[in-house]
């Protein structure tokens, strides 16, 4: 078990009255040896808790004078202190196991910790929970959480996640229901595997035994060329069409059995088939946002002027790795800290990537291009063309580094890009997503000052991108995950 160390300490905080400084490590709180950062967050929010602090090889009690619910001013380096749980299923669809070699060790971990469901929106099979996190998790009210459920057929599920416990895991998730716990839940569909027949008992059996899920999102099989199951395969577009006649089918059930559709197909699925995406409207809250749901609806109100502000925080995908908000994406961060060095640093959300270099030395009227992936493209083109501007371009960054049916923004990666932008003019200005960046690096390791050209790092959302291109100037409020 590692201890949390303190990063970030606010000016003016109980924390700094307390002489509590960054590089502090924390034993226990009031006695308490916290687990996870869920539980440092319960008991620091207490009145006048003491720290135990390890300091220089030496240990002290630290006693921090607040209110209940004042906010301590401390911020620590991790989500989890004890160890992460891990999956012990062995999914032949699984996207870890299709990653290239020689990558970061941290993205090659494969978790199945509610924890970080509730922190980061990481999706569970619950094959590991357990009756103790059951009361933990109905106690502290975490919600929401998301849980992959795949299929309801416990046979099938059994199967696919080639676990025996994952026939009779998703109990846990009528439990979770049954305490009023707020759940997503999500199924990727393998051609030939659970679509079909399958995809419509498992929608049935959502219905029978699970209509309280607050979403459902119905998303397509990611295969990369490092993909060594010769089962998993990409979908065709007719496969891709009967998938969404499916779901469609099952929201106007849901719509009038439980008062809402509570399912939806990926944009994905829609960009497979070349259908048009539904109307805004019919993704209702846009609850499934961060997992390709309404994705594209919700960039072009963004972009259009509709919404005022982007949808707010994404998680996902290597999201909770390697320089996360240890608090999770959805807290709050804090006004202001130090770092362990001394100097006064930004800790809000909308800063989280102040540290990159996106200055631009272009001209504002230089050429524009907007890096991004094949699916990107596809949602952006009739947006640019839209505005009727020359001078606007949408450059299509293959991933080759991945490979297969990849074709997202928030994977693209430093290599594919450095490759693409070096037969590429100086001059202009290059947009691209803060999607694809984690910490200030691609998910290869490269950063953006490898790359050939300077570029731009723009909030992935369509307010950001429609003020970047009216506006030469460096935009904020930069965002955690998704990917257009």
């Amino acid at each position: 078990m590692s201890l949390p160390v303190v990063i970030n300490v606010v000016p003016e905080s109980a924390a700094e009255s307390a002489g509590l400084c960054p590089g502090d490590e924390i034993v226990a709180i009031d006695g308490e040896v916290p687990t996870d950062v869920i539980r440092w967050q319960l008991l620091v929010d207490e009145a006048d808790p003491v720290l135990t602090v390890q300091r220089g090889g030496l240990e002290l009690d630290t006693k921090v004078i607040k209110a209940a619910g004042e906010p301590l001013g401390a911020e620590v380096d991790s989500s989890i202190f004890d160890r992460v749980r891990t999956c012990d299923n062995h999914c032949e669809f699984c996207f870890i196991y299709q990653l290239p070699k020689g990558m970061r060790r941290s993205l090659y971990l494969k978790d199945d910790d509610y924890r970080l469901s509730f922190l980061y929106g990481n999706f569970t099979t619950l094959t590991r929970f357990t009756e103790a996190d059951l009361e933990r998790v109905v106690t502290e009210r975490l919600s929401p959480l998301y849980v992959s459920i795949h299929a309801t057929d416990p046979a099938v599920r059994a199967r696919m996640l080639r676990n025996p416990r994952g026939g009779y895991s998703l109990r846990w998730l009528k439990a979770l229901l049954d305490f009023k716990i707020e759940v997503h839940g999500q199924i990727v569909v393998c051609p030939g595997v659970n679509d079909g027949e399958v995809l419509d008992d498992s929608l049935l059996g959502v219905l029978d035994r699970f209509p309280e899920l607050s979403s459902l999102a119905v998303v397509p099989l990611g295969v990369s060329a490092h993909n060594r199951e010769p089962s998993m395969r990409p979908h065709t577009k007719g496969e891709a069409t009967a998938v969404i006649e499916t779901v469609e089918g099952w929201q106007e059930r849901f719509l009038e059995a439980v008062g809402h559709r509570l399912v939806y197909a990926a944009d994905e699925y829609y960009l497979l088939a070349d259908k048009t995406f539904p109307e805004a409207d019919t993704y209702e809250d846009f609850a499934m946002y961060e997992d390709g749901i309404g994705m594209a609806r919700a960039f072009e109100a963004e972009f259009s002027g509709k919404l005022s502000s982007g949808i707010g925080p994404r998680a996902g995908f290597f999201q909770w790795v390697d320089g996360a908000p240890a608090e999770g994406y959805r807290a709050p961060r804090m006004g202001g800290g130090s770092n362990r060095s001394g100097e006064l640093v930004s800790t809000d959300l909308s800063k989280d990537m102040a540290a990159i270099p996106v200055g631009i030395s272009a001209r504002d009227d230089a050429p524009v291009a907007i890096l991004t992936g094949a699916y990107g493209a596809k949602v952006l083109s009739p947006l640019i063309n839209s505005l009727g501007r020359e001078g606007i371009r949408i450059i299509e960054v293959e991933n080759l580094f991945f490979g297969g049916n990849v074709k997202v923004s928030g994977l693209m990666v430093g290599e594919d890009l450095h490759r693409t932008l070096s037969s590429e003019p100086e001059g202009h200005r290059y947009l691209l997503p803060d999607v694809c960046l984690n910490n200030g690096k691609f998910l290869d390791g490269l950063g953006i000052d490898d790359l050939p050209r300077e570029v731009e790092v723009v909030p992935t959302d369509g307010v950001a991108l429609r003020a970047a291109l009216k506006r030469g100037t460096r935009s904020e409020g930069l965002t955690q995950e998704g990917a257009i």
